[in-house]
């Protein structure tokens, strides 16, 4: 939803000085009482991470499980999309939360780069060895070390429709990214435009060129040009702007033209579909939207709101991008022990399970009950993920370093909603990205 993460993905930022106090007041409100008598009363487990709105309320619901079977007093914090800054004025100011979801590969690196966090406990590394397909394990793992515990994944590759405009408009769910397109005018023409874009919320953007690149240039090229061992000049990238360009200039496509999509966030372009006054027919994110949907509009997951795979782009293989937040734990908090326990709690299919009734959530665990999803549209998003095992490609803006992939106004970010704004030229916007880079890998 980062994400909501991007994955998530991450939704609207928090205010600062709402964060500030959230923290400050870890007595008061957004905590969940301690049960009597567990092995962890009287202790605070203080969690921080991208979460807001429904996705914020359901992930408290698994801390309230963790107090149940704990006893430990959990408060959650929203740390907004820039949870490097954040984290790191929590620590200089000596108030470190235990525990961080983080949703972007690239931040989990630099945080263990700043010397931030605890290797995981060995029962946390054992059960990720057994209920984690290998890629998850290895993107929480730097040098060698288990510091990440993947609990919460996205499937990215998910064009998310009304079913009802569909209907009206004659159109049925296309099988390649031309026909999308070609489906979308049709759409306009019958008087809702084709896509919602939610250009405020740069990693959307990101999201965009990341299916496209995956389709048009292959598993190899996207791996060498998210460890960017691949320029950034690459002949394939920009094609795959050029393919994203053609999309963005035209008003058909985007609802409300680029200047409307430059001022629509995530949550927004989903109100744009399946709110009570739509403005456009699709909405392309993640699994996540089906949460946002179901929670905040209504709408009955396969019925009201239906979605289909990310097409295939000039004849290439349909991508399937994931993303996902991984618990980490700050070395500089306060009660280190529990905030562990929750990391090895949450590694299990229990606390998992907590979540995915309500929706909008998709679990990397394999030993997660399928049945224990809320919808067949969900169960079998959740099926495809863990099906797909190793061939999932990570989110390639999270794999970055946050200067690049994770900053909100700056990196990749920034220069994709210049280039929605004007998509003229993509070698220029290629070469801006290639600059960038550059500085952020330091290669």
């Amino acid at each position: 939803m980062r994400r909501l993460s991007k994955t998530t993905r991450r939704t609207t930022a928090t205010a600062t000085a709402a964060l500030a106090l959230a923290l400050g007041a870890t007595a008061c409100g957004g905590t969940t009482g301690p049960a009597s008598g567990g092995e962890l009363s009287g202790q605070t487990v203080t969690v921080a991470g991208v979460w807001t709105g429904s996705e914020q309320e359901n992930f408290k619901k698994v801390l309230d499980a963790f107090t149940k079977k704990t006893g430990a007093k959990t408060v959650f914090v929203p740390s907004g999309d820039n949870v490097s800054t954040f984290v790191g004025s929590k620590i200089e100011g000596g108030n470190a939360p235990n525990v961080v979801m983080v949703p972007q590969v690239g931040v989990l690196q630099q945080f263990v780069k700043e010397g931030w966090l605890l290797p995981l406990s060995d029962q946390a590394a054992k059960t990720a060895d057994s209920t984690l397909a290998p890629v998850w394990k290895n993107y929480g793992t730097v040098d060698g070390t288990y510091y990440g515990l993947y609990f919460k994944a996205a499937h990215k590759s998910t064009v998310w429709y009304a079913p009802e405009a569909f209907t009206q408009a004659g159109v049925s769910e296309p099988k390649s990214y031309s026909d999308m397109l070609k489906a979308g005018r049709t759409l306009a023409d019958s008087g809702r435009p084709a896509f919602a874009i939610a250009g405020e919320d740069g990693w959307t953007l990101t999201d965009w060129f990341e299916n496209i690149y995956l389709s048009q240039a292959g598993p190899e090229k996207y791996d060498q040009l998210a460890q960017h061992k691949l320029k950034w000049t690459d002949e394939s990238v920009v094609r795959a702007l050029t393919t994203l360009g053609d999309l963005f200039k035209d008003k058909q496509l985007v609802a409300g033209g680029a200047q409307t999509a430059l001022s629509t966030d995530f949550p927004s372009s989903v109100a744009q579909v399946f709110g009570p006054e739509p403005k456009a027919g699709m909405v392309y994110e993640g699994d996540f939207v089906g949460g946002v949907a179901k929670g905040q509009f209504g709408k009955k997951l396969g019925q009201d709101a239906k979605f289909f795979p990310f097409p295939s782009v000039d004849g290439g293989r349909a991508p399937v991008v994931s993303g996902g937040d991984a618990a980490v734990v700050l070395k500089d908090a306060k009660n280190n022990k529990a905030g562990m326990k929750l990391v090895e709690f949450l590694s299990g299919a229990e606390a998992a399970e907590v979540w995915t009734g309500a929706g909008g959530f998709l679990s990397p665990n394999n030993e997660v009950d399928f049945a224990s999803y809320g919808d067949d549209t969900t169960r079998s998003t959740a099926t495809s993920l863990i099906q797909a095992g190793n061939s999932i490609r990570f989110d390639m803006s999270d794999q970055a370093p946050a200067a690049f992939g994770g900053t909100k106004g700056a990196g990749e970010w920034k220069l994709l909603q210049d280039f929605l704004r004007d998509p003229s030229n993509p070698q220029g916007t290629a070469a801006k990205l290639e600059a960038e880079a550059a500085k952020a890998y330091g290669n």
